[in-house]
């Protein structure tokens, strides 16, 4: 927290969803690390919520490099039957080897991870309880994984509601926000009037705009383009790593005015705030 005048102000990091488009994230982790800029809250959607609990845990981005050089695609989705959802145990034993069994709260900086419960079926903001099973609720694609029980919840991937959580720092009494959005080329269209490639395109043309509420509620977005990956494939994490980078460092001298106290802040309206479970 910094100190500007006789006011605090909180400055809050939220990461987009976007599957091992993720990986860009270590690198914008990488520029904030060169410029020493610390957090007062993360919260992340899906991979944006693995690499936040990772970053609030106090890991760096070389240790988060080296942990995603290490991985293979069958350590995340561990069911070997293509079209049946696998279990999310992949993402949870992840978590545990890498920051420990351990609840949210434990972390070093205050994070929330962002769930969908579809029971409800409502967007939750978890900020208590156990951090593998939360970070996995957040990243329970449907049709990729099975849902999570969390409580009485049943959660899925957060990004059917908020891919971007940039709204959701304001109410942890954040001043400014910036946020990291993976899969800024998430829309594109097709030619083809085929069912499947159909689907796709509307699909996207949804996720979009789900990303709207991201981009409006923050004051810096650093967005990057990863079409050319895959969001199901690890390969080219190098190149996803120096793009994320690239981006966060071109956008370092606004970020920079907002961690100086020079920067104006946004009027913002509650994005439907009676319509989240907070936990």
């Amino acid at each position: 927290m910094r100190l500007f005048g006789t006011k605090k102000i909180k400055i809050g990091l939220a990461f987009g969803g976007g599957g091992a488009r993720g990986m860009s994230h270590i690198g914008v982790i990488k520029a904030f690390e060169e410029f020493g800029l610390k957090f007062d809250y993360v919260c992340g959607t899906s991979v944006g919520s693995i690499i936040g609990a990772a970053y609030a845990y106090g890991k760096t981005w070389k240790e988060l490099y080296d942990i995603a050089k290490s991985l293979k695609v069958k350590d995340i989705r561990t069911n070997k039957v293509f079209f049946m959802p696998s279990k999310t145990d992949g993402i949870e034993s992840l978590m545990i080897d890498t920051l420990g069994d351990i609840n949210i709260e434990n972390l070093k900086t205050p994070f929330s991870a962002i769930a969908v419960d579809i029971k409800t079926p409502k967007e939750v903001c978890i900020s208590h309880g156990n951090l593998a099973k939360a970070v996995a609720g957040s990243c329970c694609v449907p049709g990729i994984f099975q849902p999570v029980e969390f409580g009485n919840m049943l959660l899925c991937d957060g990004g059917l509601q908020n891919t971007i959580p940039a709204n959701i720092p304001r109410y942890f009494d954040c001043d400014y926000v910036i946020a990291v959005d993976c899969n800024s080329t998430r829309t594109y269209g097709t030619d083809s009037s085929k069912v499947l490639d159909v689907l796709g395109c509307t699909l996207r043309v949804l996720m979009k705009s789900n990303a709207v509420k991201g981009y409006l509620c923050s004051d810096v977005m650093i967005a990057t383009d990863n079409k050319r990956f895959k969001s199901t494939q690890l390969e080219g994490i190098d190149e996803m790593v120096e793009c994320g980078y690239r981006n966060a460092i071109d956008l370092m001298p606004q970020i920079m005015q907002i961690f100086q106290g020079k920067a104006k802040k946004k009027k913002m309206k509650d994005f439907d705030k009676d319509e989240i479970e907070f936990v």
